[in-house]
């Protein structure tokens, strides 16, 4: 089942080629590379001419724009024209194809009582929780990741012209398994906890930043 949502993804992503300069641009520019990613040069014209809605994502080989071309129940498939994958789960990246020079996250299973189920805004000072991930290369499976959330300061993000005001949350995870300690950044919307940009660390070697470019279209769903 797992094979077949990604190629269903990579099909998608086949279709995206060539309806929008935008879309072209993003293959290109993931495939830069080693002295790190060019910005992505978004109009909200551009991103008005794709039916999907979009995200820029960054990496620490690239950068583009990937549109969600799919949802199942939580979980959204986003794809980019060069056929990398992301799949989101209440904005948490729980799985990457195409995108980790030294290898993608292969899954993610979260705890009974998300904390991004529940709304990262919603989080008391401190808390904590577990998921566990999957990693592409060598053995790691099932690995233990810890994490604890605290709250910051409102800031203000603008996305496309228009202006944001968001919650910070941090998130400080670590996984001694495989030598993974880092701080994961969220900006939510403090009435709904809708994730507008992150800043998350995937394996030792993959942090990836997401800006969701038209935040108001969850609510169309």
């Amino acid at each position: 089942m797992r094979t077949l949502n990604v190629c269903v993804c990579v099909i998608a992503a086949a279709l995206l080629c060539g309806c929008n300069p935008l879309m072209n641009a993003s293959m290109t520019n993931f495939k830069a590379a080693v002295s790190g990613p060019d910005d992505v040069d978004v109009t909200a014209a551009q991103v008005a001419q794709v039916k999907f809605p979009q995200l820029i994502l960054t990496t620490p080989t690239g950068s583009g724009v990937l549109a969600m071309v799919r949802e199942r129940g939580d979980l959204q498939f986003w794809v980019a024209s060069g056929k990398q994958v992301l799949l989101l789960r209440d904005g948490l990246a729980v799985r990457t194809v195409g995108l980790g020079f030294d290898g993608d996250l292969d899954g993610t299973r979260l705890a009974a009582v998300s904390p991004f189920k529940q709304g990262l805004h919603t989080l008391p000072e401190g808390y904590t929780s577990q998921r566990w991930i999957d990693l592409y290369r060598g053995s790691e499976v099932g690995v233990t990741l810890n994490s604890r959330f605290s709250r910051k300061a409102m800031e203000t993000l603008e996305i496309l012209g228009k202006e944001y005001a968001v919650l910070r949350v941090d998130e400080q995870i670590d996984a001694p398994a495989i030598g993974l300690r880092a701080t994961n950044h969220y900006w939510v919307d403090p009435v709904d906890g809708f994730i507008v940009q992150s800043e998350q660390q995937l394996t030792t070697r993959l942090r990836i930043k997401i800006v969701q470019l038209i935040p108001e279209r969850r609510f169309a769903h």
